[in-house]
């Protein structure tokens, strides 16, 4: 609407200058007083017309100016307010973040927790069943089932054979036989109880025992040295005789053994 009115207050002052000029084309009609005083006018109303125009002018650009810098206040306004919202977005979102990662945390910590438990479980039960689950041996050639207990007393038995400790030996050994008799380490404890009492000079407990070993394991790999530790026996006990004998039979029944040529070798003196 200011524009307009602009545009027609500049249409006014461009028409009372065109009619000036006018004037001042007809002023050459009359003589020089009048045509000063024409003059003069037309000068005056050039002069109240440029006034009218830069003051309509200065009126425009500052209304304009201050539509802008308004107009300017109201989206800088809605501007910040935008900003603030999208902050208060940002912080509720930051906030929300945290609290999920304390769960996550906690949801972590319980399942480790849990974990461990279930670990422990497991080797609980592990362990328990480990106690009487058989486990597998293969010993002196022979493969058969032992229980955890079983094995353990057989190995401490045997672990007190190697120290050197023989009549203590012969208790663990005898132990194990009387706790396990049917034990697949039957065979293999009669044989180093066999040699605990030889050590001993039990020749006949340990002939005994030997020849256990033989009734009821006549393959076991360890036969040919308990024939060849009986006929030991035998020489120790003065038996010449029964000691040959022995050893013809080792010879016999295990031809290709170690003990078999230490057999040959020992008859060869005591002839």
């Amino acid at each position: 609407m200011r524009t307009k009115a602009y545009l027609s207050n500049f249409q006014f002052g461009l028409a009372c200058l065109l009619s000036s000029f006018s004037l001042l084309a007809n002023a050459a009609l009359f003589g020089d007083d009048e045509a000063r005083r024409a003059i003069l006018d037309l000068r005056q109303r050039l002069e109240t017309t440029q006034q009218n125009l830069k003051s309509q002018t200065a009126e425009m650009v500052k209304s304009q100016a201050a539509e802008i810098v308004k107009s300017q206040a109201v989206e800088n306004a809605n501007l910040r307010g935008n900003l603030l919202e999208l902050q208060n977005q940002i912080e509720g979102l930051k906030s929300e973040q945290s609290r999920l990662r304390g769960t996550l945390e906690n949801l972590l910590r319980e399942l480790t927790d849990i974990q461990l438990k279930q670990k422990d479980i497991l080797q609980s039960v592990d362990t328990r069943l480990n106690r009487f689950e058989p486990v597998k041996i293969v010993l002196d050639g022979l493969e058969f089932q032992a229980d955890p207990a079983e094995k353990k007393q057989f190995d401490n038995a045997l672990a007190v054979f190697r120290t050197g400790d023989f009549a203590a030996a012969q208790s663990s050994l005898l132990g194990f036989l009387l706790s396990h008799p049917s034990s697949g380490y039957a065979s293999s404890a009669l044989f180093w109880l066999g040699n605990a009492q030889y050590a001993t000079k039990d020749y006949k407990e340990s002939m005994l025992n030997f020849r256990k070993l033989l009734t009821i394991a006549p393959l076991h790999t360890r036969a040919p040295d308990a024939m060849l530790a009986i006929s030991n026996c035998l020489i120790e006990l003065k038996d010449l005789k029964a000691a040959r004998r022995a050893m013809e039979d080792l010879i016999k029944l295990h031809p290709t053994s170690d003990a078999a040529q230490t057999a040959k070798d020992r008859l060869s003196r005591l002839k």
